[in-house]
C-alpha cells in the first residue's frame, strides 16, 4: 500500500467513525427483541452481538464490492467526495438515533455517496441501475418478504404448539431467540461492515493507494470489523427500546420467528451482493410477528414514523452529502470546516441526548406509546362484562343537577307500565 496522503487519512478515520455509529445505531437489529422479551440480560445480549458482528465481517466481501465498484464511477470519484458522503450518514445515524428511530444506516450512506457524487460530478457519475436493482428494490421488498415469513412463521408456531406457553416451551423458545440472534448478528456483520469495507476501498482507490477494481485489503476488513462491533458493544439503546418495546409486544416464540426470518433474508442477500437494509427487515420482521399472534397489536403511530424516516433518509443524506462536498470543493480551508461543522454537530446532538439518558438499565421500560387509532377504537365499543350493566346506570340526584347548574326538565321520560295480565275465565258449570 502507498503512503497516505492527509485527506485519505481523514477520510478513513472518517469512515471508521460512520462504522462505529452504524453497529450502536443498529444492534436493536439483532438483539431488540431477544431484551425485550427477557431472553438475555442487555449487557450480555450486546456483548455477543458485538462479537458475532466482528466475525461476520470476515464471511463474504459481495457487498463491499457492489459500494467500490458497482454503484458510482470510481475513476471520477476523488477522496473529499467521499468525506462528504460519510458527513451526511454521520448526521444522519445521529439525528435518528437521538429520537429512537431505526432508520437505515445502509441507506444513509448510500444517499449521502450519491449525493455528493452528483455534486461533484454529475448524474452520469452515478449507475442508476445498480442503484435501482441493488439498493432502491432490495429496500422496498426486503421488509414486505420478511414481514410475510415472519407471520406466517408465527401462525404456524402457534397452530402447531397452541395458544399456550408451557415455562418448558418458553425456555426452548427463549434459547431459539438466543441462537437466532447470533444468526442476526453475524448476517449484520456481513452486510453493514462491508459497506464500510467498500467505502474505504473507494477511498483509497480515489487517492492513488489501490489500484481500480481491488478487493478490501484485510488492514480495511479487519479495522471494519472492530469499529461495528465496538459500535454494537456500546449499544444504541434508545432504538432498542423503540423495537423491542414501542413498534409491538412480543413473547418469545414470536421473537424467535421474527429473528429467523430476518437473518435468513439478510444472509441471502448478502450472498447476492445486495446492500440491503437490516433495519428495514428485521422492522418489517417483528411487525409480521406481532401480526401474526391472535390479538396481537402494531403500534401503527410508531410504525409511520419509522416509514417516514426511512422515505427521507436517502434524500436528507444525499442533501447533506451534497453541501459538504460543495464546501470542501474550495480547497483545504473548505475541508477543515466541513470537519469542525461535523465534530461540533456530533457533540451538540451527543449533549441533547444527556437530558433523557437511556442505557442498559432502563432499556425495557414501556415506552408509553398509545396504542392507536383503531386499538382505541375498537376498546370504546367493548361491552362490559355480564352482569355489570345494572349497576353501571345510575341515576343522578336532583339535588346534584342542580349544584351542576342543571335541572331535570327534558331529562324525564315516561315508561309505561306492564299491561295487566287477563284474569283467568271462570270455569264453567258443571252440568248433571
Amino acid at each position: 500500500m502507498e503512503s497516505f496522503s492527509l485527506i485519505l487519512a481523514i477520510v478513513v478515520v472518517t469512515a471508521l467513525a460512520f462504522d462505529f455509529t452504524n453497529g450502536f445505531h443498529d444492534t436493536a437489529n439483532a438483539m431488540a427483541t431477544t431484551i425485550s422479551t427477557g431472553a438475555l440480560k442487555p449487557k450480555i445480549a450486546v456483548t455477543m452481538s458485538a462479537a458475532l458482528n466482528l466475525a461476520g465481517a470476515f464471511l463474504s466481501v459481495e457487498v463491499a464490492n457492489t459500494i467500490s465498484k458497482g454503484l458510482v464511477d470510481e475513476t471520477g470519484i476523488r477522496p473529499e467526495v467521499i468525506f462528504a458522503a460519510l458527513v451526511g450518514a454521520i448526521l444522519w445515524n445521529l439525528l435518528t438515533w437521538l429520537v429512537g428511530l431505526p432508520s437505515s444506516s445502509s441507506h444513509a450512506l448510500m444517499g449521502g455517496l450519491v449525493g455528493a457524487t452528483v455534486a461533484s460530478a454529475g448524474f452520469d457519475a452515478v449507475h442508476g441501475g445498480v442503484l435501482v436493482t441493488k439498493v432502491l428494490l432490495p429496500a422496498v421488498a426486503a421488509p414486505v418478504v420478511a414481514g410475510l415469513a415472519s407471520f406466517l412463521a408465527t401462525r404456524l408456531s402457534y397452530g402447531v404448539g397452541g395458544t399456550g406457553d408451557t415455562e418448558a416451551t418458553r425456555k426452548g423458545y427463549r434459547a431459539g431467540q438466543i441462537a437466532s440472534a447470533g444468526l442476526v448478528s453475524l448476517a449484520h456483520g456481513t452486510n453493514d461492515a462491508q459497506k464500510t469495507m467498500g467505502i474505504i476501498t473507494l477511498a483509497l482507490i480515489a487517492g492513488g493507494s489501490l489500484a481500480p477494481g481491488s478487493n478490501p485489503p484485510t488492514w480495511v476488513i479487519l479495522s471494519a470489523g472492530l469499529a461495528i462491533a465496538l459500535g454494537t458493544y456500546i449499544g444504541g439503546w434508545r432504538i432498542i427500546r423503540t423495537m423491542g418495546k414501542g413498534l409491538t409486544d412480543l413473547e418469545p416464540r414470536q421473537g424467535f420467528a421474527a429473528q429467523t426470518g430476518a437473518a435468513t433474508a439478510i444472509l441471502a442477500s448478502s450472498h447476492l451482493g445486495f446492500s440491503l437494509s437490516t433495519t428495514h427487515v428485521v422492522s418489517g420482521s417483528v411487525m409480521g410477528a406481532g401480526l401474526g399472534r391472535k390479538g396481537g397489536v402494531v403500534r401503527w403511530s410508531t410504525a409511520t414514523r419509522m416509514a417516514v424516516a426511512w422515505v427521507l433518509t436517502l434524500p436528507a443524506a444525499a442533501l447533506v452529502g451534497a453541501g459538504a462536498e460543495s464546501v470542501t470543493d474550495l480547497g483545504d480551508w473548505g475541508t477543515a470546516a466541513v470537519a469542525v461543522f461535523l465534530v461540533a454537530a456530533s457533540a451538540a446532538i451527543w449533549k441533547i441526548s444527556r437530558r433523557e439518558v437511556v442505557d442498559h438499565t432502563n432499556v425495557v421500560e414501556e415506552t408509553g406509546e398509545p396504542a392507536g387509532v383503531v386499538t382505541t377504537a375498537i376498546a370504546a365499543v367493548t361491552p362490559p362484562p355480564a352482569g355489570q350493566i345494572a349497576d353501571s346506570l345510575t341515576v343522578p340526584a336532583a339535588g346534584e343537577l342542580a349544584s351542576a347548574g342543571l335541572t331535570t326538565a327534558g331529562l324525564t321520560a315516561t315508561i309505561p307500565a306492564p299491561a295487566a295480565e287477563p284474569a283467568p275465565a271462570a270455569p264453567p258449570a258443571a252440568t248433571v
